[in-house]
C-alpha cells in the first residue's frame, strides 16, 4: 500500500535527522576547573617514572601540511631521553644528555656508522616551532599548559568535556618562539590524566602544528642499556631498569 510506504519513508528520514543532530551535539562544558585539571596532571606525571609514547608531528605553513614526523619517544626521569625515527629518517636514534650535555645521533641503514654528538640547539635538530630535542617531555608540556591558562589578559581559557577526554583551548604566549601569540587546543585523557594531543594555531585559526601522542605506556621495562650511548651508560646518565 502507498500510505504505510509514505510513513515508513518519512518515519525513516526523521530517524536519520535525530541521529546527524545526536553525531552533530557539540562537547558539554566540564565539571572541573583548569586549575583542578593541571594539578592532576602535574600529580599524574610526578607518580611515573619513565613513559614510552608513539609520536607524531606535523608542521604546516598557508594551511598546508610541509613537514611529518613519526618516532617512538622514551623518556626517564629526570632528562634521560630517546627518540627512534621511523619517518622521515627511518632507523635513526638520537639519545639525550650524554656526558658533556649533547645529544647523540646515530643514523640507520647503510650509513650506521655515522654518529655524531650535537648540541640541543644546533640548527640541524630545529623544527619549525622553535621545540628543541631536550624540550620535548610530557613534564615540560604540562608546565607550559600551567603557564599558559595564568595568562588571563589574553581571554578566559576554555574547558569542555567530551567522552574521556577533556579538550582545553587557551590563547597565551607561545611555549618556544619569543614573541608569538598563540592558541593552543590540548586534548586531555582522564583515564590517564596525561595531555595526548595538541593543536597549535595562530589567534585567528590557521594551524601551525599539530602533535599525537599514541600508545602512552606509562613506566615501561625498558633494557638495562637502552640509553647508553655506543654501549655504555657513562656519566650521561643511569641505565633505565
Amino acid at each position: 500500500m502507498i500510505l504505510p510506504a509514505v510513513l515508513s519513508s518519512l518515519l525513516g528520514g526523521l530517524l536519520l535527522l535525530w541521529a546527524c543532530e545526536v553525531a552533530a551535539t557539540p562537547p558539554e562544558l566540564a565539571p572541573f576547573d583548569v586549575g583542578t585539571v593541571v594539578a592532576r596532571m602535574a600529580a599524574a606525571f610526578q607518580q611515573m617514572d619513565a613513559y614510552q609514547a608513539e609520536i607524531e608531528t606535523s608542521e604546516y605553513q598557508d594551511g598546508r601540511i610541509v613537514t611529518t614526523r613519526r618516532f617512538r619517544f622514551s623518556f626517564r626521569k629526570p632528562d634521560l631521553l630517546r627518540i627512534d625515527m621511523e619517518t622521515p629518517h627511518p632507523g635513526m636514534r638520537l639519545v639525550y644528555p650524554d656526558e658533556t650535555g649533547r645529544v647523540f645521533v646515530q643514523f640507520g641503514g647503510w650509513k650506521g656508522f655515522l654518529k655524531l654528538r650535537l648540541a640541543p640547539d644546533n640548527p640541524l635538530l630545529a623544527t619549525r616551532s622553535g621545540q628543541r630535542i631536550d624540550q620535548s617531555d610530557l613534564g615540560l608540556l604540562i608546565r607550559n599548559i600551567a603557564r599558559s591558562v595564568g595568562e588571563p589578559s589574553r581571554g578566559e581559557p576554555q574547558l569542555v568535556e567530551k567522552d574521556r577526554q577533556l579538550l582545553l583551548e587557551v590563547v597565551a604566549a607561545d611555549h618556544f618562539l619569543p614573541g608569538v601569540v598563540t592558541r593552543y587546543r590540548f586534548v586531555i585523557d582522564k583515564t590517564l590524566w596525561l595531555p595526548v594531543a595538541v593543536d597549535e594555531l595562530t589567534p585567528d585559526g590557521r594551524m601551525k602544528r599539530t602533535v599525537r601522542f599514541r600508545n602512552l605506556n606509562i613506566s615501561p621495562q625498558l633494557p638495562e642499556d637502552f640509553f647508553a650511548i655506543d654501549g655504555k651508560t657513562g656519566s650521561h646518565g643511569p641505565a633505565a631498569p
